[in-house]
């Protein structure tokens, strides 16, 4: 079993957590950051079974950087 160093950003979107990672696009969510987490983790294990580790998208250190723009 490897390990792989994975980012991942959490946030709180009406009542729930929301766990999203930066490398695979996989999210999940929880009543609390750290159960939001857990699913991630969970999600991240079934997903990467049919996913190579050496497709994953490398993130060294992300920003969040705050955008406006104006649509229809």
């Amino acid at each position: 079993m490897s390990k792989i160093n994975l980012k991942n950003v959490v946030w709180k979107e009406g009542k729930y957590y929301v766990s999203w990672n930066l490398n695979t696009g996989v999210s999940s969510f929880g009543d609390t950051k750290k159960e939001a987490l857990e699913s991630l983790e969970e999600a991240l294990e079934l997903h990467l079974e049919d996913f190579p580790a050496t497709k994953i998208t490398k993130v060294e250190r992300p920003d969040i950087v705050p955008l406006n723009f104006q649509y229809a």
